[in-house]
């Protein structure tokens, strides 16, 4: 997606409080619309938008004996994804939302988050509590270390994406800032703050982030991807 589909999927969409109530009260004669109803007559668990369920409760007050509400969002723009059409792994706490593209056998760790209109490549790894900011895109067989940030480029409109081409290994804590083109084979040190294109096969460390070496024999065994942690079955 380009910035400007995404500006207006977010200006146009509806926005959300998602909300989950659990209430407690005579359920038997009472009329739900609008709004999801699971339960009994004594007990149910209700399934809709804050000023639903408000309006739900308030015109229902006399026959509701307790209530509890759950919000996780306010005014959201943009649902999360439905997992379930990635073949891929994701652990725990991953935060992905919609609009994004993820790889056959790519790992996504926990605390992870992705945003609208990034790309994962197959077999692409993202570390735990690494951030992959708005259409940014990750190749092939690349690791990005823990708590990395790939900067996100939504606004402004001109603003170009990140983009890292396959086999790139990123140390844990770098960052990667927005229009930054990492070619192939290359290596980003831990704690690297890099704010210009890297070149294929570089190594590249420190802050901001410059050319050190060439990746060598070395450097390859250090920053093996190992296969047998993207199985899938």
């Amino acid at each position: 997606m380009n910035t400007n589909e995404i500006i207006n999927l977010i200006a146009n969409s509806k926005k959300t409080t998602k909300t989950i109530a659990f209430v407690q009260g005579n359920f038997e004669k009472i009329e739900v619309e609008k709004i999801e109803f699971f339960g009994t007559e004594k007990f149910g668990i209700l399934f809709g938008d804050y000023k639903e369920i408000i309006s739900f409760i308030e015109k229902n007050k006399n026959n509701i004996s307790k209530y509890r509400l759950e919000i996780n969002t306010r005014n959201s723009a943009i649902p999360l994804s439905d997992l379930t059409k990635f073949n891929a792994r994701i652990e725990h706490g991953a935060i992905i939302r919609d609009m994004v593209k993820i790889g056959e056998g790519a790992i996504i760790m926990m605390g992870a988050i992705i945003n609208i209109g990034a790309e994962i490549g197959e077999k692409t790894m993202i570390d735990m509590n690494a951030v992959i900011g708005g259409r940014a895109i990750i190749g092939k067989n690349c690791h990005i270390g823990a708590g990395t940030v790939i900067a996100g480029v939504i606004e402004p409109p001109s603003a170009k994406p990140v983009i890292i081409e396959d086999n790139v290994i990123v140390g844990a804590n770098a960052v990667i800032l927005e229009g930054v083109h990492v070619g192939k084979n290359s290596v980003i040190a831990a704690g690297a703050v890099v704010i210009e294109d890297v070149p294929e096969n570089s190594v590249v460390a420190g802050v901001p982030g410059k050319v050190i070496k060439q990746v060598d024999k070395k450097t390859k065994q250090k920053t093996q991807i190992v296969d047998a942690l993207r199985k899938l079955r």
